[in-house]
């Protein structure tokens, strides 16, 4: 009995030894038991991610971890990419002179909604500019093209940004991106002046810019996040652009108040200059090469992901991905999701400011609450989808599923109710709001699913899918210009009711045809010899 436990103790000694090695012989075993996550079993999307009893010995903590700093840089990076996406919107209001863009006495609809007291004593206040302060005579078509314009340059990027990240490593990218945005922000005062082609082509140059940021960020996911934490560290990142619309808005409405519209260029450029230089100085693109990271936490991460977060080197199955019916069943619904979204980010403070008559300040904060619904329900659902696959309480796809409908038809329900609000600024920024929180739960669906049915290819999926999920923005804008261009309630009814539809129609077009399941092309070599052997 005592020679027993003897030789139990040295077991159990010898074991812990092996976990604390570099080699991470257990993470390795699994790996080759079939428990990584990027194998492509029968029943891969329900079996477990990783071996229990391994993953409650090797995963390393998550507080100050590696991974997690760097979904820190990532949120404060998005933020910053969104304030210089969504700076012009606001400050459009400011730059416009209000006595050219006001609807002809002819119309048959105008003014239908009153203008409470006090926003008639605060608004010429409110819109006033420092002396000095340049104000244009654009039309509501014009400011639909202007607001489009970023747009038309973010849609050539996207697959070259996702192809190289995925190459060469994303960090580069998003980090180069983000500087170049910043840097050409610096300039939009100077091409208003010169014109409003100068600063069409200026604004459509920034989204060239931003255009890699996104398909980069998934590339170095696909090589940082470890399965059973890809939701929460994704979404919580990619949050950032929420998080970035919802200081972004107020704070442009109150420099555009206090210091004048360009001063809102100025520091939205410069914001992003610095944190590019923090980008640079700490970011590497894999746990490999990660000059700070410990040994274990490598091990986690690498062995965790398997042969899926390697290079996927010069060639890429372009023939397979675009006869895949799963991805096409990311790129509808995005399109479908992005034509709501990107209708309230460029246009939502000319609804409250021509319709409900709100002031600047007030324009500019009530425009930020759907983000702030949006940022902390996108975040909320990342844990909870990660939680429900280290329970094993649903499979990949049906994670995916569920939270894309939530995502995108419970908004296209509250965007209905929009438009029956008429002149109610309560319950229109209620709904809005409404609309924005629930739709932050596809954030842990539609939107991170290139990196489970292609783990390798998921920067160049993501430059693919996003490319397609940019044409809302460059129509949206324009749509919304020619149905509003009588600053009618009508018109934006038909706004509201259009992206409901629009959106519900994703939804749908997701749970009939999407999958968690990793593709058999994205498959690398060693997984298909594995696959023959068993």
């Amino acid at each position: 009995m005592v020679h027993k436990q003897i030789k139990r103790f040295v077991d159990v000694i010898l074991k812990l030894n092996q976990v604390q090695s570099k080699t991470c012989t257990f993470a390795i075993t699994a790996l080759k038991d079939g428990y990584s996550i990027n194998s492509d079993d029968q029943d891969s999307d329900t079996a477990p991610l990783l071996e229990k009893e391994v993953e409650k010995i090797t995963v390393p903590p998550k507080c100050c971890s590696v991974r997690c700093n760097l979904a820190a840089l990532m949120f404060f990076g998005f933020a910053v990419v969104y304030g210089l996406r969504v700076n012009l919107s606001v400050a459009m209001v400011a730059m416009v002179n209000g006595t050219n863009n006001q609807p002809s006495s002819n119309s048959n609809i105008s003014n239908e909604c009153p203008v409470p007291t006090h926003t008639l004593d605060n608004n010429s206040q409110s819109s006033e500019q420092p002396d000095g302060i340049p104000r244009y005579p654009w039309n509501p078509e014009m400011q639909g093209m202007l607001l489009s314009a970023f747009f038309f340059g973010y849609l050539f990027t996207q697959i070259p940004g996702g192809y190289l990240s995925g190459r060469f490593g994303g960090s580069l990218f998003l980090g180069g991106g983000v500087l170049g945005t910043a840097v050409l922000t610096l300039l939009t005062p100077l091409s208003a002046q010169l014109g409003a082609k100068w600063l069409f082509a200026l604004r459509a140059l920034e989204g060239f810019g931003e255009g890699v940021t996104f398909p980069a960020m998934m590339a170095m996911w696909a090589r940082w996040a470890p399965p059973l934490e890809r939701a929460r560290l994704m979404t919580f990142s990619g949050a950032g652009s929420s998080f970035g619309a919802f200081v972004a808005l107020p704070l442009t409405g109150f420099i555009c108040h206090s210091l004048g519209w360009p001063a809102v260029f100025y520091s939205c450029g410069s914001v992003g200059c610095l944190w590019a230089v923090f980008w640079f100085i700490l970011v590497s693109d894999e746990p490999r090469t990660h000059p700070r990271i410990s040994d274990r936490e490598k091990c986690y991460i690498i062995n965790s992901i398997g042969s899926q977060g390697t290079p996927h080197g010069w060639s890429v199955p372009v023939l397979s991905m675009l006869f895949s019916v799963p991805l096409w069943a990311i790129i509808i619904p995005q399109m479908c999701s992005n034509w709501s979204y990107y209708t309230l980010l460029t246009s939502l403070p000319t609804y409250m400011d021509s319709v409900l008559h709100f002031d600047l300040r007030q324009n500019s904060f009530l425009s930020a609450l759907p983000y702030l619904a949006g940022w902390l329900f996108s975040v909320g659902s990342g844990v909870l989808a990660d939680n429900l696959l280290e329970r094993e309480l649903l499979s990949v796809t049906a994670v995916r599923k569920l939270f894309t409908f939530i995502g995108l038809f419970l908004p296209a329900v509250f965007l209905l109710a929009v438009g029956f609000t008429g002149c109610s600024g309560v319950l229109a920024v209620t709904f809005l709001t409404l609309s924005s929180a629930f739709g932050g739960f596809s954030a842990a669906g539609v939107y991170i699913n290139q990196i489970d049915i292609a783990p390798r290819y998921a920067g160049t999926l993501l430059g693919i899918t996003n490319t397609f999920g940019t044409i809302p923005g460059v129509l949206a804008p324009i749509v919304v210009g020619y149905l509003t261009k009588d600053h009618s309630v009508t018109g934006w009814r038909h706004v509201f009711w259009l992206s409901a539809g629009v959106s519900a129609f994703g939804a749908i077009f997701y749970v009939i045809f999407g999958t968690g399941k990793i593709q058999s092309w994205a498959r690398t070599d060693e997984e298909s010899d594995t696959d023959t052997h068993n």
